[in-house]
């Protein structure tokens, strides 16, 4: 629940976390009151980006660059319909936001969209909390929601958690949707939208791709409706354990050799329906610098994420699953997480991170040419 006062320096916030750890700072944003899963964003950029991304939906996020807000918010970078995140958390927010494209403050937007958020914290020091304890249930107060500590203690603790939250058909778009080709027309792409970003379908249109933007809840007969000649399933928020459609839909998807390309959720669905298992991670892998392997080149790629689910797959070894032989070929050279996934026996593939780079480096775009390449080469051997 928020209200649309506008918060200021002289009101007080507090950013509670579910263990007790209470950060005192001011309203930044809408006053009131907000919940969500505390996690943080190493981005030094792209701060509008990442909060019109889908994927944030109940989360609030900390930035853990020190000052945010600098180039205002404009009309065109927007990655969805709306903000998504449930709270903002920032150190030292721009008094004056200064760039040709801003139409407008970053904290008017967050007014403007009810946006509860805080300031003036110690976002050092909160990081490195999350990074030892882990993302974890989390509340910002400010104004007539504050109250005793030990009360706001209790309001975070009574949150449901991530960890089997279905989120994915909340943040999806209810309507078919088409973003034509730029050019020359040579693909149609069926795109599953589990909580999609504006830029993923121009990257495809950029490629000469028809994208028809689908419903969550699409059946397989609204997608071969389209006459596909690839299949994507897009990024999205919650614990992918509870996405049982959209894993059968994949599954049906495969069945039918269609070529499929999955980012992120999109990544964790193909895992599933695989056969491998889903967890959580401990604190996540976000913002627009994590350093990957493509481990069928040697290469390394600097890559945008926004996760705290991976797919439990083996390093070490090919597996067989009901699909042919699969192997992981992507991983953080972080923390050996698995980053991606192709099956070597159809033309099926996935990452766990945004080849997209709204906002990130291009690194990535690569996967989009291989995209187009895996349904090139079914074609012509369609019309061999």
């Amino acid at each position: 629940m928020t209200t649309s006062t506008r918060g200021t320096s002289k009101v007080p916030a507090v950013l509670v976390l579910e263990d007790g750890r209470i950060f005192r700072g001011r309203a930044y944003g809408a006053v009131g009151e907000t919940f969500g899963e505390a996690v943080f964003s190493t981005g030094m950029t792209g701060y509008q980006e990442t909060l019109t991304d889908p994927s944030y939906d109940r989360q609030i996020v900390v930035a853990t660059a020190p000052q945010i807000g600098n180039t205002g918010w404009n009309d065109e970078d927007d990655e969805s319909r709306r903000i998504w995140v449930s709270g903002y958390v920032v150190r030292d927010p721009a008094r004056v936001p200064s760039n040709w494209r801003a139409k407008r403050s970053l904290d008017d937007e967050l007014v403007a969209q009810g946006v509860v958020g805080i300031s003036g914290i110690d976002t050092r020091a909160l990081t490195r909390h999350l990074r030892e304890r882990g993302s974890m249930r989390s509340g910002i107060f400010s104004g007539e929601a504050l109250a005793a500590d030990a009360e706001l203690v209790a309001r975070v603790q009574a949150q449901p958690h991530m960890k089997g939250a279905s989120l994915y058909e909340e943040v999806a778009t209810k309507e078919t949707y088409v973003v034509p080709a730029v050019g020359e027309k040579k693909f149609t792409v069926a795109a599953i939208d589990l909580g999609i970003k504006g830029m993923t379908p121009h990257r495809m249109a950029e490629r000469g791709i028809e994208v028809h933007v689908l419903p969550a809840t699409a059946s397989v007969e609204d997608v071969y409706a389209v006459n596909p000649d690839g299949v994507f399933f897009s990024n999205g928020p919650g614990d992918p354990a509870t996405a049982d459609g959209p894993v059968a839909l994949m599954t049906a998807v495969l069945e039918r050799r269609t070529p499929l390309f999955g980012i992120c959720f999109g990544n964790q669905i193909l895992g599933r329906a695989l056969g491998f298992g889903t967890y959580k991670l401990k604190y996540g892998h976000r913002g627009i610098n994590q350093p990957v392997q493509d481990r069928t080149t040697g290469k390394v790629e600097v890559t945008a994420h926004n996760h705290g689910f991976a797919v439990d797959a083996p390093l070490d070894k090919v597996s067989e699953t009901p699909f042919g032989r699969a192997e992981v070929s992507h991983v953080c050279l972080n923390d050996n997480v698995v980053e991606g996934l192709q099956l070597l026996d159809q033309p099926a593939f996935s990452v766990q991170y945004h080849p997209e780079a709204a906002a990130g480096p291009h690194d990535a775009a690569y996967l989009f040419d291989r995209f187009t390449s895996l349904m090139s080469t079914v074609m012509e051997g369609q019309r061999a």
